[in-house]
């Protein structure tokens, strides 16, 4: 096959695959503005995928005003951004330790972490439910210290254990191998230790690796679900994705529906957006390899 027809052929399967997986966001944003009897009018034309003539903000204002969607945005993105920070800097620890350091045992850790990526979360969220309800927790009364058992209807809960993550980890892992030793060797020379080598060295060349590490870690916590449900309680510390499955609960309307998942999705979108090019670089240059 020659090569412009070859170009030609991949641009139309990228082309047809991106509308598939585009028309789903797009309908439900362009439902987010109708009224519920518009959104099913038209399934069989283009016009349900853009807003009608009659579109308007009624259905975002609804949601506002109908639940504490302020208030669950605001623990979603203080959850989010704990996991992406600190797990950025758990992971890619453990990952330097594992690729650039020589200790006994790194083998073994090595092969528990390959292990434990294919381990599904529903596997160990009853025994980590069982831990956390055990755990103290510092806590002020009266001006004094006091400590707490159980991490219940908290932010924390939802961020600590979520920290570490076994494919970040491999993720970085794969990366900071193939950065040349000799930058190793070169400050060390100049007696950079550990953290020097780490903080100074092998992480300002790792923006890559670490924008797809904040993608990842970033989705798994904004879109947490079963977890909150089995340790939070009450609205102070629900997050979004709980939120919806409530809000469901108290409407009937589609479009206010598709405006509550429209907002919740926008932030992905966003986040996604601010690091694809990071993202395809670290999957083609170096990112993730067998």
């Amino acid at each position: 096959m020659k090569p412009f027809l070859r170009t030609a052929l991949l641009a139309a399967v990228m082309g047809v695959l991106g509308i598939v997986f585009a028309a789903p966001l797009l309908f439900m944003f362009a439902s987010s503005f109708k009224r519920d009897d518009a959104i099913f009018a038209n399934l069989a034309s283009w016009s349900a995928f853009v807003p009608d003539a009659g579109w308007s903000l009624a259905n975002y204002a609804a949601i506002f005003e109908r639940s504490n969607l302020p208030l669950f945005l605001l623990n979603s993105t203080i959850i989010a951004a704990c996991v992406v920070v600190g797990g950025v800097l758990v992971n890619s620890m453990l990952a330097f330790s594992l690729s650039r350091m020589r200790w006994r045992g790194r083998r073994a850790v090595l092969a528990v972490v390959v292990a434990l990526m294919i381990v599904p979360f529903e596997v160990i969220a009853i025994p980590l439910l069982s831990l956390v309800a055990r755990l103290p927790w510092p806590g002020i009364e009266q001006g004094a210290l006091t400590w707490h058992i159980g991490w219940f209807n908290s932010l924390h809960v939802q961020i600590i254990p979520f920290l570490a993550n076994a494919f970040c980890v491999f993720l970085f892992y794969q990366f900071f191998r193939d950065i040349p030793r000799e930058l190793d060797e070169a400050a060390r020379m100049d007696g950079a230790g550990p953290w020097t080598l780490f903080f100074r060295i092998i992480l300002p060349n790792s923006r890559p690796v670490i924008a797809t590490a904040a993608i990842v870690l970033f989705i798994a916590a904004w879109n947490q679900y079963l977890w909150p449900i089995m340790v939070v309680q009450g609205e102070a510390a629900r997050p979004v994705q709980p939120g919806i499955q409530q809000f469901f609960g108290r409407s009937n309307s589609w479009g206010q529906i598709m405006a509550y998942a429209s907002v919740v999705t926008l932030p992905v979108l966003a986040v996604f957006l601010a690091f694809q090019r990071q993202f395809v670089a670290s999957v083609a240059g170096s990112g993730i390899k067998g």
